[in-house]
C-alpha cells in the first residue's frame, strides 16, 4: 500500500533538529568510543579545531583539554570570539569568521557547522568567551539555549572556554578511551610547532614535527634515518622499514585526513617519479613503495573536504588562483627529496637496496600468486570455509561500519555462529585446525599456505587494506590454550604481512561466556568468575550452573545473543611501546629456551602465590 503523499508529507527542521535526527552528516557514526573515530572523539575535535586555528594565526600558543569521565572542558588563550556574536557562533547554522580569509588562513574550520553539531548533540553545552576585560556566558541543553549571561568584567585572560557532555540518548552509555584522544592530541603538536598542549595535566609539545610524529608511530625502527623535508606550506618525513605495506598519515591544515585524498595520491607519485629519476630506472611503483612509511601536511587556502568529517581532502588547488595540488607536491618532492639522496648517497644505497630486494620478491612470488589466485577463485565457488554475507558496502562504496568477519576453529563453533549470525553483515569463516606461525618467513608462505590464501582472499587484501570487506575482523577462538595459540598465530600472520588491519582498528577478539547460571525464571551469561559469584547472589545458590568449555558448546539460540547489539568485543591496539619485531621475535619466534624460563619463573610465582 503506498502512503499518502501530501503537502503534509513536508517538512522543514530548525539546525538543532536536523543535526539530531541526522548527526552521521556531521559526525560520521554515533558509537559508545570503543572504536577511535566514534562521534564522541569528532565533537572534541571540532571544539579543538577552533582552538588550534587560534592558534595558527599566531594567538594564543596554550590549549588545555579536561576530559572527566563524561565531561569535556577545552580553554584557549586566543582571541576569544566578539562578545556580541558569541551566541550566534554557537548556534546558528553557517555562521562563522572563516569565511574571511583575511582574518583567519589556511584553516580546517571552514563551513560554520561543527561547533553547533557539538552544541546540538550535547545534553549540556556551555560556552565562555573572555575578552579584553570583558566576557559572555551561553549554556545551552540539547541545543536549545537555557541561559544566557554577559560579564561586564572578568579577570580572565583573552580567549573562549567550551564544556559540554554528549548525550546519552544519542551515544548510549559511551565513555572516553584517554588513549584514542591523547593520539589526536600528539597528531596536534606534531603538526603546529610551539603549541603547548595541556591534556588531562600532561604537556604535549614538539620541536620536529613530522620526523617526531615518524618515531612515535613506527613499531619497528626505519631501515635508514627518517628524511625529513620542509618547504613552505609543505612538510615531508620518510623512511623504509622492514614491513611488506606502504603506510602513510597525510594532514591538511592540521587536519588528519584518515582517507587521504589529493594530496596523498600526488605525494605517492611524486615519491616515484623522484626515485626513477634518481637511479635512472624504471623501477615497478609498487617495489618502490613496499614498506615505506611517510608522513605528508600541507597548508592551502579554503581547501576542500570531501565530507564535514574532512577525513578526504578534494581540493585540486592549493590556493584560488594558485597551482594545482598535485603540481605543488611533485615539484617540491622532486627537488627536495632528490637533492637529499645526492648529498647523502648511504642513504641512497640503503634505498636502492631495499627496492632491488622487494622487485626480487615480488617476481619470485608472481608464479606462485598466480596459481593461488586461481585456486581461491576456484575454491570461492565452493567455499565451505567462508559464509560470506550479504552487504560490504553502503551507497558510497564505503564499507559498511556492521560488516563483519568471524574467524572461527573447528565446524561446530563456525555452525553454531552461522545460524544464528546476521546474514546481511556477518559472515563466517572456518579455520581447519592451527594456521603456519608466519613469523619472519617470506610473504611467498601466505599463497603456498591454502588456509591463509583463502582468509587473505575472503578478506581481498591481496593489494593492501583499501579494498578490505570488512569493517570488523573478528577473532572467536575457544577461551583455552589451544584457542589462545590460535590467536597468536592469527595475529602474528596480520601483524608481519598486513599490520595496517591492526593500526586502523579493524582487528577484534570476541568474548564469550566462560559460565551459564541460571534459574527457573532467569539465565545469566557470565565472562569471568565475579559475575558468576555475582549471579549466584542474585538467583540464588541453589541455581544451575554450566561451564562452557569452547563455543561449539554454546547453542545458536544462545549465541545469537553473543554477537549481536550485546556483544562485547577487546579491540587490537598497537602502541610506541609495542616494540613489533622484538615482540614477534619473542613468542613467536625460534628462542624456545627464553620463553620456558619465563613459564617456569612465572609458574612459581603463581604456585607461591596460590600456597600463601
Amino acid at each position: 500500500m503506498v502512503s499518502n503523499y501530501n503537502e503534509d508529507s513536508i517538512q522543514t527542521l530548525n539546525w538543532r533538529e536536523h543535526i539530531r535526527r541526522r548527526p552521521g552528516m556531521y559526525i560520521g557514526k554515533l558509537g559508545d568510543g570503543s572504536s577511535s573515530d566514534d562521534g564522541i572523539y569528532v565533537l572534541i575535535k571540532e571544539t579543538v579545531d577552533n582552538s588550534i586555528d587560534e592558534f595558527a594565526q599566531g594567538c594564543g600558543k596554550t590549549i588545555e583539554l579536561t576530559v572527566n569521565e563524561k565531561e569535556v572542558k577545552v580553554r584557549d588563550y586566543g582571541r576569544g570570539i566578539p562578545i556580541g556574536k558569541l551566541l550566534d557562533v554557537a548556534s546558528k547554522m553557517n555562521t562563522g569568521a572563516k569565511y574571511d580569509s583575511k582574518v583567519f588562513k589556511k584553516t580546517v574550520g571552514l563551513n560554520g557547522v561543527g561547533i553547533k553539531a557539538v552544541n546540538a548533540l550535547s545534553k549540556q553545552f556551555i560556552i565562555k568567551s573572555f575578552r579584553d576585560g570583558s566576557g559572555k556566558v551561553c549554556e545551552f541543553e540539547r541545543g536549545n539555549l537555557v541561559k544566557e549571561n554577559n560579564l561586564k568584567t572578568t579577570s580572565e585572560q583573552n580567549g573562549v572556554e567550551i564544556i559540554f557532555t554528549p548525550d546519552e540518548e544519542l551515544f548510549g552509555n559511551f565513555s572516553f578511551l584517554n588513549e584514542y584522544i591523547e593520539s589526536r592530541v600528539k597528531n596536534y603538536v606534531f603538526l603546529n610547532s610551539g603549541l603547548i598542549f595541556n591534556f588531562n595535566g600532561t604537556k604535549y609539545n614538539s620541536k620536529n614535527g613530522l620526523l617526531d610524529l615518524l618515531n612515535e608511530y613506527m613499531n619497528a625502527e626505519g631501515l635508514y634515518p627518517i628524511i625529513h623535508l620542509t618547504g613552505e606550506d609543505i612538510e615531508v618525513a620518510l623512511t623504509h622499514d622492514d614491513g611488506y605495506n606502504d603506510v602513510y598519515y597525510s594532514f591538511v591544515n592540521g587536519q588528519h585526513t584518515t582517507q587521504g585524498g589529493t594530496h596523498l595520491l600526488a605525494f605517492r607519485e611524486a615519491v616515484v617519479k623522484t626515485i626513477r629519476e634518481f637511479y635512472k630506472k624504471d623501477f615497478d611503483a609498487n617495489d618502490i613503495r613496499t614498506s615505506l612509511v611517510a608522513a605528508i601536511s600541507i597548508k592551502i587556502d579554503e581547501p576542500v573536504f570531501e565530507s564535514q568529517t574532512k577525513t578526504k581532502l578534494g581540493s585540486k588547488d592549493v590556493s584560488p588562483n594558485g597551482p594545482t595540488v598535485r603540481n605543488f607536491i611533485i615539484d617540491f618532492v622532486k627537488e627536495a627529496l632528490d637533492n637529499f639522496l645526492h648529498k647523502n648517497p648511504s642513504i641512497a644505497d640503503i634505498i636502492l637496496k631495499k627496492i632491488l630486494e622487494s622487485e626480487k620478491e615480488r617476481k619470485a612470488i608472481s608464479g606462485i600468486q598466480k596459481k593461488a589466485r586461481e585456486s581461491a577463485k576456484k575454491a570461492s565457488l565452493h567455499n565451505k570455509k567462508l559464509r560470506d554475507c550479504r552487504v560490504h558496502y553502503n551507497s558510497s562504496n564505503e564499507l559498511k561500519l556492521e560488516s563483519t568477519l568471524f574467524i572461527t576453529e573447528g565446524d561446530s563453533a563456525s555452525g553454531s555462529i552461522t545460524k544464528s549470525r546476521d546474514v546481511n553483515t556477518q559472515a563466517v569463516f572456518s579455520l581447519k585446525g592451527k594456521p603456519e606461525n608466519t613469523f619472519g618467513k617470506a610473504k611467498k608462505i601466505v599463497y603456498e599456505n591454502e588456509e591463509l590464501n583463502l582468509l587473505q582472499a575472503a578478506l581481498n587484501i591481496e593489494e593492501g587494506v583499501d579494498s578490505l570487506r570488512y569493517n570488523k575482523v573478528i577473532v572467536a577462538t575457544d577461551a583455552d590454550v589451544d584457542g589462545m595459540h590460535i590467536r597468536l598465530l592469527l595475529l602474528t600472520f596480520f601483524l608481519q604481512y598486513f599490520p595496517d588491519l591492526i593500526k586502523l582498528g579493524h582487528v577484534y577478539i570476541l568474548q564469550t561466556p566462560l559460565f551459564r547460571v541460571r534459574n527457573k525464571q532467569k539465565t545469566i551469561y557470565c565472562y569471568n568468575e565475579s559475575e558468576r559469584t555475582t549471579a549466584l547472589k542474585k538467583l540464588g545458590q541453589n541455581a544451575e550452573i554450566t561451564r562452557f568449555k569452547g563455543l561449539g558448546e554454546i547453542s545458536p539460540d544462545e549465541f545469537k545473543y553473543f554477537i549481536g547489539k550485546e556483544m562485547r568485543l577487546d579491540p587490537v591496539r598497537l602502541s610506541k611501546e609495542d616494540h613489533l619485531i622484538p615482540m614477534l621475535s619473542y613468542y613467536m619466534g625460534n628462542n624456545t629456551p627464553e620463553r620456558q624460563d619465563f613459564i617456569i619463573e612465572n609458574l612459581k610465582v603463581e604456585a607461591d602465590f596460590v600456597e600463601n
